[in-house]
């Protein structure tokens, strides 16, 4: 059978002999473990015989589908553990909403630094887009070097070629120069040459003179080979320009993040030492804090054992006053049968009061023995579980007090069934005419226990009062300490964004003089073969260019004696002709 727990108000309807006849007003019911809703309206059930409850008291209350009662308790310790699963419940979800409020905040520094390193990213992109550029030119113009390596490779060559046509031509030409020197040696004892002769001297002429090599086109080929070179030089001077100027940039550079690391290196370092002073005030705040928790404690405990003390000496001043409610003449004219038959329930009540106070003292006795392992455990436990133990201490102590409260009116109310019970039991021995109880009350001088309770209670006033003079002072030392680790705090975070916004930066200057040192290098290992390259061009034009020189002056010497040799031809071939006339 499925059954509904319920928090209930005891309702009592008076009587004139003894208490009531108990109710139940239902105040709230439970949904859940951790749900509870209130009862619409006035819903009032009849208690069970067995609940011995004051008039106000809470209760706890299983009800079945038939509102019929099936178990009941005290709601004072049950009521405690619903409070602390709650308050638990509170620093729960504050907890996890500090902690989705941390996440938030990660998340929003994750998404800032990821555009950053976003727009780094496109920067860098961008940087080696104009790089690919660059490569892109230096390469063109590379080609270029090669194809005018080529065409001054293919000039030299072909020059070459020509060198040693013309030197074989000169060779023949020398031959025939010699044979030419023999004829003439001949022809001075001859004196004439016939005119076969003289024709072939002219072929011969003729064919060394057409033998010479085009000194002219040669010039103007290595003229434009050294133009294109020296276009290519301004071309690659622009280039160790701009690698010049990207150097000393770079080195200006690398000389401020220089400075800025010493000046990081120095901001960390007092960065560090501030904070290992925000966690020595931490810990002596955290000290004084917990001596504040102790000392409360103690208050709590002295204030309960004034509250004690006040209630012990009011149970016995009633004592000591016999006071009771209860109407001795209507006793003396009551039914005997009635009489007895009342006595005979309140002592039934009594019985079963007793046994409930019993159980919830044998409680209180059992929490107290909690209380004092907690705190054997505390003296032994580390300073990191003393703080768990601390939270479960006072716990366990607030659960005591609110028990021992509740104890507090039972008490009274189990005092006040016993001397009702007891007058009601000295009335019905008298009509009966039985001796009196040996339990009748007598006088009893209580002013000495008074006087020792007041006496005692003094005592713990003044220890409370200078206890709470000290937790007060010990509050405005621990606000003042508060305040002071609130600024350090603040101070600290915010040095801390300064420092790491600078450690970005620095890093980030880092990155791009790495970046620019591996421009400047790559553009020298890019454009010191292209350089060589050209060099050894302009050498090699410049060599071609000398010997272009030396050959054409060679050739105009050749020339010379071609024409030297041609009147020398003539002159000797016309005697020949002239006497070949006559």
């Amino acid at each position: 059978m499925v059954s509904v727990l319920y928090l209930a108000e005891v309702l009592r309807k008076a009587r004139v002999i003894g208490g009531g006849r108990a109710e139940l007003k239902l105040l709230a019911c439970q949904r859940s473990e951790l749900s509870w809703s209130a009862v619409s309206g006035e819903e009032v059930i009849p208690a069970p015989d067995d609940a011995n409850y004051n008039a106000g008291a809470l209760v706890m209350v299983e009800l079945s589908a038939g509102k019929q009662v099936q178990r009941h308790a005290e709601a004072g310790r049950q009521l405690v553990s619903i409070l602390q699963n709650f308050s638990r419940l509170q620093e729960k979800a504050k907890t996890q909403e500090e902690e989705i409020e941390q996440w938030k905040q990660s998340l929003t520094y994750q998404s800032q630094e990821l555009n950053r390193r976003e727009m780094e990213i496109e920067a860098a992109q961008e940087q080696i887009q104009q790089m690919d550029e660059d490569f892109e030119r230096l390469e063109k113009q590379r080609q270029e070097i090669e194809t005018a390596q080529e065409e001054v490779n293919r000039l030299r060559a072909e020059f070459e070629r020509k060198s040693q046509e013309l030197e074989g031509a000169w060779a023949q030409l020398q031959g025939e120069s010699n044979r030419l020197e023999e004829r003439q040696a001949e022809l001075q004892q001859m004196t004439v040459l016939d005119e076969g002769r003289s024709r072939q001297f002219q072929e011969l002429l003729d064919r060394v003179a057409n033998s010479a090599a085009p000194i002219e086109s040669i010039q103007t080929q290595l003229h434009g080979a050294s133009e294109s070179l020296s276009q290519q030089q301004q071309m690659l001077d622009q280039h160790w320009q701009k690698v010049g100027e990207q150097q000393a940039a770079a080195q200006q550079l690398q000389e401020e993040v220089n400075q800025q690391t010493q000046a990081l290196q120095e901001r960390w370092s007092a960065w560090q030492q501030a904070q290992t002073a925000l966690e020595q005030a931490r810990i002596e705040l955290e000290i004084k804090q917990n001596q504040l928790h102790l000392k409360q404690e103690y208050a709590k405990t002295l204030t309960a054992q004034l509250q004690s003390q006040e209630a012990l000496r009011q149970e016995v001043a009633q004592l000591a006053e016999g006071s009771s409610k209860v109407n001795l003449q209507h006793l003396e004219h009551m039914p005997l049968e009635e009489l007895q038959t009342t006595a005979q329930d309140l002592e039934k009540d009594l019985e079963k009061l007793s046994r409930f106070v019993s159980s919830q003292e044998e409680e209180l006795v059992l929490q107290q023995q909690t209380i004092d392992e907690l705190r054997e455990q505390i003296q032994q436990a580390s300073e990191y579980d003393r703080l768990g133990l601390e939270t479960e201490l006072a716990d366990e102590q607030d659960r005591y007090q609110m028990l021992n409260q509740t104890l507090v009116g039972q008490r009274r109310n189990l005092q006040e069934r016993q001397i009702t019970l007891k007058q009601h039991q000295t009335v019905l021995a008298k009509r009966q005419g039985y001796p009196l109880p040996d339990n009748q009350e007598r006088s009893v001088d209580v002013e000495p226990i008074l006087s020792q309770i007041e006496q005692t209670r003094q005592r713990y006033a003044e220890q409370l009062q200078a206890l709470e003079q000290e937790i007060r002072d010990l509050q405005t030392a621990i606000a003042a300490a508060q305040q002071s680790v609130a600024q350090q705090a603040g101070s600290q975070a915010a040095n801390w964004d300064d420092v790491r916004q600078f450690d970005q930066q620095v890093r980030s200057q880092i990155t791009a003089v790495a970046e620019l040192w591996g421009k400047v290098n790559t553009y020298h290992e890019f454009l010191q073969p292209i350089q060589d390259n050209l060099n050894l061009l302009k050498q090699q034009t410049e060599g071609a260019t000398a010997t272009v020189t030396d050959f054409q002056l060679s050739s105009t010497a050749q020339r010379q004696a071609i024409a030297e040799m041609r009147e020398t031809v003539q002159q000797l071939t016309n005697p020949a002709a002239e006497l070949a006339a006559s």
